[in-house]
């Protein structure tokens, strides 16, 4: 049974899906992140780039790609190493975008999207060579139910990648607030990601830091939804613009503040 958050927050992606087909969206995107798939993660064309090798994807390989959304960057990145991937998430409207790329680069032989909670993955036990996940878990209360599923799902000789947004370290008081009030609806996690993955049986095999990019994306993406004002305004409507670019405002300054960093953990099977 979801929360009344996790159900709000569920309402809200796909609202956002919904009005990702719009030139001026996928316009902002391609300025913001370099790509057109529809996506809501912040994960630029470099650092997507970053992910394919880091798991070292190639032709043979099988990808899981959990809250896969519209499906990048899974799709681009089975696209360019010619390996499978199997594409996992709720939201509908995420996931007919994902199906319809997924036709429109012919890529329906070796590319599924299934709709499924990353904490109930409809998937045989070690099924999967590698695992991805971009801006995921910041945005799901449930994180060590999701982690401990990719466990699961691994081959012992597998390796998982993912980007995540979190409070910085060592905050309180009214810098821990306005950090959370500046990131995604479940940015607080119980611990560090570090000993999350530990206790699911994952082992860290690198910890990039991507703040610096999070925050040049964050200000290009305000100037973009500024620069488009009026298209925008016609597609969401007065209200919901208005209100966009206000929270634009309040949330900037906190992450300009590095009060938030966002870090793309590398993970292996700790019995390997």
């Amino acid at each position: 049974m979801r929360s009344a958050a996790e159900a709000e927050t569920l309402k809200q992606f796909d609202a956002s899906y919904a009005h990702m087909r719009a030139p001026v969206m996928r316009a902002i995107e391609r300025t913001v992140c370099g790509c057109d798939y529809g996506g809501t993660s912040w994960t630029t064309r470099a650092e997507a780039e970053a992910i394919g090798a880091a798991l070292a994807l190639a032709p043979g390989k099988l990808l899981l790609e959990v809250g896969a959304g519209s499906g990048w960057p899974a799709l681009y990145l089975a696209k360019r190493s010619g390996c499978a991937a199997i594409l996992t998430d709720l939201p509908e409207e995420g996931l007919r975008l994902a199906r319809e790329r997924v036709a429109a680069d012919g890529l329906a032989a070796r590319c599924r999207v299934v709709r499924a909670d990353g904490a109930k993955l409809p998937l045989d036990d070690a099924s999967v060579d590698v695992i991805s996940h971009s801006d995921v878990l910041c945005c799901l209360p449930g994180k060590l139910g999701v982690l401990e599923e990719c466990r699961r799902t691994i081959r012992p000789s597998g390796r998982m990648a993912f980007a995540v947004i979190f409070v910085a370290p060592g905050l309180s008081g009214q810098d821990r607030a306005e950090a959370v009030a500046a990131g995604p609806p479940f940015v607080e996690a119980e611990a560090g990601y570090q000993t999350l993955l530990a206790r699911t049986g994952w082992r860290v095999v690198d910890a990039v830091d991507w703040t610096a990019t999070f925050v040049k994306s964050v200000r290009a993406m305000a100037a973009a939804r500024e620069a488009h004002g009026d298209e925008l305004e016609a597609l969401l409507g007065a209200v919901e613009y208005g209100g966009m670019m206000a929270r634009n405002r309040e949330k900037i300054p906190a992450i300009e503040r590095g009060l938030l960093k966002r870090v793309l953990f590398v993970a292996e099977p700790a019995t390997r």
